[in-house]
């Protein structure tokens, strides 16, 4: 028998995924397609007792992924996703797109950052003004912001955290936290709220803001979802995750 067509199911999702995010796992297990399967590698390149600042995440970004891309690429994934948005937010628009460009050629599957993945769904809405909030310091909701624009897209209203969270803080804000942090963000010029960062808990509060402000919410993780289902070619699971998964089918 072929080992290549005997799979447990029809698609692998490859991650890779900062060392010390312990949510985007979670939300992929709660999002994950009927028929694809979940494989993680891990990242270094950062410190993990130091505060995530602008300096911080474009090392992140700029340090070698070639041995977890090449541990995660001995799975065969079918898509991979680059689960960490400010990695790429920090270096800019042209950066991202090399770096997916270059996980494309070295695994030859389909890639989708999750800043990227943030852009396309906000053009998914045609949305041209949005808000934006994040668990970044402001000097990287700075260079995000700075990132959608370059993507044609206008910040109109944001917020920031009231103090530098360190890489355990972000991923320890409770659903009460970032509703509170996206109802701040919120203006009533913005067609859009952005939330960013693939280790804040913001899939669980999609359903509540989206209730609150009208408008559609679009996440980190979600967005990359949404991504790899246009590209697999699978429908959404079903789990409630707002108006953009709802549009999967």
């Amino acid at each position: 028998m072929d080992m290549a067509v005997n799979r447990r199911a029809g698609a692998r999702i490859g991650v890779l995924v900062p060392f010390t995010n312990t949510n985007l796992e979670p939300d992929m297990a709660l999002l994950c397609p009927k028929g694809a399967t979940v494989h993680v590698a891990r990242l270094g390149g950062y410190d993990v007792d130091a505060v995530p600042d602008a300096a911080q995440m474009a090392g992140l970004g700029a340090s070698s992924i070639d041995e977890p891309l090449r541990l995660l690429g001995g799975v065969r994934p079918d898509v991979v996703l680059y689960g960490c948005t400010s990695a790429t937010l920090a270096h800019g628009d042209a950066f991202d797109r090399e770096l997916a460009a270059t996980i494309r050629e070295t695994t030859g599957a389909e890639t989708v950052t999750a800043a990227g993945a943030l852009v396309r769904a906000v053009q998914h809405f045609d949305a041209k003004r949005v808000a934006f909030a994040s668990p970044y310091v402001p000097s990287l909701n700075d260079l995000g912001i700075a990132f959608l624009r370059q993507n044609g897209v206008e910040t109109v209203s944001r917020a920031d955290v009231p103090e530098d969270l360190g890489n355990y803080g972000q991923g320890a804000m409770t659903l009460e936290d970032i509703v509170a942090l996206g109802e701040r963000a919120d203006s009533v010029r913005a067609e859009l709220l952005v939330l960013s960062c693939t280790d804040m808990r913001a899939v669980e509060a999609v359903a509540v803001l989206e209730a609150r402000l009208a408008k559609p919410v679009v996440t980190s993780n979600q967005a990359m979802v949404w991504a790899a289902l246009q590209i697999l070619g699978l429908p959404h699971n079903g789990v409630p995750c707002g108006a953009l998964l709802a549009a999967a089918g």
